[in-house]
């Protein structure tokens, strides 16, 4: 059994949501980075989403752009990610999957990528622009690392593309709230509870809640049907309101408490 599956066996017995925070590896620094995983970890996230920054970020609004192109301006490359996931092993078996385009992983080499993700100790990726029908090279590549491959459904999605990821996806199903980008918003869109009964009729995996997730009101209420709550956007603007401050941690560790305080 994997970690992500221990995961949410482990939360399920406590009758507890996960809750996944996301932030962009390398911004603005990876000294910065590595203090926000230990602070992410201190302060109760269940699962990180680590992203890889990538110049054309189609699928992200304004704060997850800038916070990729803050990155790509410093020395940057997918090794030093894993540098990063080897210092969290050192003290946490805490899930790590990377969050990013296909275009960098394919660059790396996919086979030598899987292995290379698998020694470093991170669980698996979810790639945003990899459908189902062109992920076969990806998939057979971190199947045979044992790694995860998340894949999302958004309120469009039809039935056949349920169907198609449930018999693709391990790990989670990350369910996108809105038909747009990434970014916190003020509200949650209506009636999101139904989208996840009928993801679960095509699939068993946990079905996690992302995009537009900023409060702790949004965690509370998708908790109650969801497995997980993805934020991203909004600890990213607590962050960069305090990079380079001596109270980064304490603030952004203040955010995430109330945000995973919500889940339970």
């Amino acid at each position: 059994m994997s970690r992500i599956e221990n995961l949410f066996k482990s939360l399920k017995e406590k009758n507890e949501t996960a809750f996944i925070p996301y932030i962009t590896a390398g911004d603005p620094d990876f000294a910065v980075t590595e203090q926000l995983l230990k602070c992410l970890v201190d302060n109760g996230a269940d699962l990180i989403e680590l992203g890889v920054p990538f110049s054309d970020p189609m699928a992200d609004g304004p704060t997850i752009q800038v916070a990729s192109q803050r990155a790509l301006e410093n020395p940057f490359s997918i090794d030093a990610i894993l540098d990063q996931v080897r210092k969290v092993r050192e003290y946490s078996d805490i899930p790590i999957i990377l969050f990013g385009y296909y275009n960098p992983f394919y660059q790396y080499g996919l086979e030598k990528l899987a292995q290379n993700v698998k020694q470093s100790g991170a669980d698996g990726f979810l790639i945003v622009d990899m459908p189902p029908e062109e992920a076969g090279e990806m998939k057979a590549a971190a199947d045979a690392q044992g790694l995860d491959i998340i894949f999302l459904l958004a309120p469009t999605s039809t039935d056949r593309r349920m169907q198609l990821i449930a018999e693709n996806a391990s790990g989670f199903v990350y369910f996108v709230s809105v038909t747009g980008v990434t970014g916190a918003r003020d509200s949650l869109a209506e009636s999101l509870e139904p989208y996840v009964e009928r993801i679960r009729t095509f699939s068993n995996l946990p079905v996690g809640i992302g995009f537009g997730v900023s409060k702790p009101e949004h965690v509370r209420e998708i908790s109650g049907y969801a497995d997980a709550v993805i934020v991203g956007s909004a600890i990213i603007k607590v962050a960069e309101k305090h990079f380079g401050k001596p109270d980064l941690q304490d603030a952004v560790g203040a955010f995430v408490r109330e945000l995973k305080d919500a889940t339970r």
